[in-house]
């Protein structure tokens, strides 16, 4: 199990970007899927990106080409670059980190991000 703290937030105006970052700890995080989600208001809660322990990504269509999910294993850190963002962007974005093979899970308590002029 391990303990997730996002941090990184903010009120940005559209082409804006922004960095999150997620600390993790507790046992061995090193080896687990890292994921970003977001959840707007009066919507369910989506996926935006994960990245595995050895490096490979996954994007949600919507943010591909503008958002970069990366981790410093050695840090227990996994981030979230967020570029040219846009008022569809505006979400509490929550930390995940999951198990392989158990498929335990972990959540952050989510940091808010506001794309607004």
């Amino acid at each position: 199990q391990v303990q997730l703290v996002e941090s990184g937030g903010g009120l940005v105006q559209p082409g804006g970007s922004l960095r999150l970052s997620c600390a993790a700890s507790g046992s061995r995080p090193s080896i687990y899927v890292m994921g970003w989600y977001r959840q707007a208001p009066g919507q369910q809660r989506d996926l935006v990106a994960t990245i595995s322990s050895g490096g490979n990504t996954n994007y949600a269509d919507n943010v591909k080409g503008r958002f970069t999910i990366s981790r410093e294993n050695a840090k227990n850190t996994v981030y979230l670059q967020m570029n040219n963002l846009k008022p569809e962007d505006t979400a509490v974005y929550y930390c995940n980190a999951r198990r392989p093979l158990t498929g335990s899970t972990s959540w952050g308590q989510g940091t808010q991000v506001t794309v607004s002029s």
